[in-house]
């Protein structure tokens, strides 16, 4: 077993580098001069200077839960945060260095999340404080719904909830209130939230052996931020399942944690635990919030999706509910200046958002269905399509497999969306028009691809159908197609940039265009020449192992792996091709 791969220096450093960094990245931050036990972070517009003026809001705790704490001190939000060592309680001297900096005649706030070294040192700090003439209040947050009644003493824990609480908290103290009035909004607040996590995968802490309790087809629910195993362990299930388990769970009418009644509104917090990307996060976002709606009657009044207390690189997920009555809002809506807030999310949420119609080209013909007869070219042109698409299906594994090694791993599931999509909307292409079905397809696989493979395609096709469009008979010769796949190739190398020899789609189609000029000119049948130059497109996609990539992400792959497959693009162009050159030849005689 070797160390968890990690972009740091020394792992006991961790703590005050990341705050080097935050100080670099923020002018409106500071930090107190007594690293590395006293780690606090501030407003730079509070201290040095007049005694604040206003109340306060303190929070803090062990680090490895980036951006909180001190990802949200800034005006309207929190004043300081004190930073522990990772998932340890900040030390008492530290906790007071913070209260003594940042707090005025108006007192402060201390926002404690529920954990016994967090509460007995930002306790005992309190009444170290309060001894000094200091005015102090607290607020306890303990908004997990996983631990089951009876609580026993140490209760529930503190969790993602708690940056809801820093935020009501912070706007109720910049609107000027008491202290006494801005820690009962912060208590209200905290009793009115409950979260519920869910993790793929344990975090690693800086300089340990990681070690995956987990298993491949195991994830754990009701854990903490600290790597504290959850309150049990299920198969993985899609995310909509989980999401449902993490609101039942939140807003169980059994236990009884948040008792939110049917017709309230609700704020909904998405929070990623460190190692979750954005897309899954909002993945879960979107499955969430219909289900509150739909299954528990909420009105969703606010969506806050990212990150904001973390447990390091944790792969997984939290929920936070909060009641958003007209108080909250106001609160959680007010203007913040902290880095990590979410600021876009301000404003009344539409009850469902209604997908715009995409405008249409003008120069696109509206095809409604195929013609009811279809011709001998057109029915040959439909034969040639299926074929060429289902030869992309096929190969989907396989391209996937190869691309993994060269690229992005998505080839094969890029060409099958793109095949699926055309035979899906092949009912509705013009097929007696043989240019005009080019130019459709072109615009399917537009819509459907995506990435640069959806673009180059879309080119081929609309280069081609330009092309074919030059012809003033309806039925188009073998010659007219390969003067269209000629213009397809000039329009691809010119947007591109490629050229034969740079390991892309390209090394298939110039040596099948090549012979397959040279046959029909020297009087080849033109199936026959179509299927030799097939061969052609495959021989040069073979070829592709001994090129170096000059062109797209295979350029930045080492040459002994670019040698072991061939390039995954050119392999599924030559393969349609060869597959629409074996349609042709062997037409029905009834075509």
């Amino acid at each position: 077993m070797s160390l968890a791969k990690k972009l740091i220096n020394d792992p006991n450093d961790v703590e005050t580098e990341f705050i080097d960094g935050l100080m670099e990245t923020y002018p409106s931050l500071q930090f107190l001069d007594g690293y590395p036990s006293v780690k606090v972070v501030f407003r730079a517009d509070v201290y040095p200077g007049p005694p604040y003026d206003k109340v306060a809001v303190i929070s803090g705790g062990g680090s490895g839960h980036e951006p909180a704490h001190a990802g949200f001190v800034g005006e309207g939000m929190l004043t300081a945060a004190i930073c522990g060592d990772v998932f340890a309680s900040p030390t008492v001297d530290a906790i007071l260095a913070g209260i003594r900096t940042v707090t005025g005649p108006m007192g402060c706030l201390l926002i404690i999340k529920n954990y016994t070294g967090d509460r007995l040192n930002f306790g005992l700090a309190a009444e170290q404080a309060k001894s000094e003439g200091y005015k102090v209040e607290s607020v306890i947050v303990e908004d997990d719904c996983s631990i089951p009644p009876p609580l026993e003493m140490a209760g529930r824990r503190g969790l993602a909830g708690t940056i809801l609480v820093h935020k009501v908290a912070g706007a109720a103290a910049d609107a000027g209130l008491s202290l006494a009035d801005v820690a009962a909004e912060a208590r209200y607040a905290s009793e009115n939230v409950g979260t519920m996590g869910v993790a793929l995968k344990a975090c690693t802490l800086p300089g340990r052996i990681f070690t995956d309790r987990f298993g491949p087809t195991k994830m754990e629910v009701g854990l903490g931020i600290h790597g504290e195993p959850g309150a049990h362990v299920t198969d993985i299930q899609p995310v909509e399942a989980v999401v449902s388990q993490l609101l039942n769970q939140i807003l169980s009418k059994e236990i009884n944690y948040l008792p939110i009644p049917r017709g309230e509104r609700v704020v909904l917090m998405v929070n990623g635990l460190g190692g979750t990307p954005l897309m899954e996060l909002m993945i879960a976002a979107g499955k969430a919030v219909p289900q509150l709606m739909v299954e528990h009657g909420l009105a969703v009044e606010r969506v806050y999706t990212g990150s904001f207390m973390t447990s390091l690189d944790m792969e997984g997920l939290s929920i936070s509910i909060m009641r958003a009555d007209r108080s909250i809002l106001q609160r959680l809506d007010a203007e913040t200046k902290a880095p990590y807030w979410p600021v876009g999310v301000s404003g009344n949420r539409l009850p469902a958002k209604i997908p715009v119609p995409i405008p249409r080209s003008r120069s696109t013909k509206i095809v409604e269905s195929q013609p009811p007869k279809l011709t001998e070219q057109g029915q040959l042109l439909e034969q040639v399509i299926v074929a060429a698409a289902t030869a992309l299906i096929q190969l989907k594994d396989t391209l996937n497999e190869w691309d993994t090694k060269v690229g992005d791993g998505d080839c094969g599931s890029t060409m099958y969306k793109g095949a699926t999509a055309v035979l899906g909307d092949m009912k509705n292409y013009p097929l007696n028009d043989a240019a005009e079905t080019v130019g459709e397809i072109g615009s399917t696989i537009g819509k459907s691809m995506g990435g640069t493979s959806g673009i180059i395609y879309s080119i081929l096709c609309k280069a081609a159908c330009a092309q074919l469009k030059t012809s003033s008979h309806s039925v188009i010769t073998s010659k007219q197609w390969a003067k269209a796949l000629a213009a397809a190739i000039e329009a691809v190398s010119k947007y591109g940039g490629a050229k034969v020899g740079y390991r892309t789609l390209l090394d298939a189609l110039i040596p099948a265009l090549s012979s397959l000029e040279e046959r029909l000119y020297s009087g080849d049948d033109p199936a026959t020449a179509f299927l030799t130059s097939s061969q052609a497109a495959l021989n040069g996609a073979e070829s592709t192992k001994t090129m170096r990539a000059k062109a797209g992400r295979t350029l930045y792959v080492p040459q002994e792996t670019q040698s072991s497959v061939p390039d995954p693009g050119a392999y599924a162009t030559a393969s349609w091709y060869r597959a629409a050159a074996l349609a042709v030849k062997n037409k029905p005689k009834s075509i």
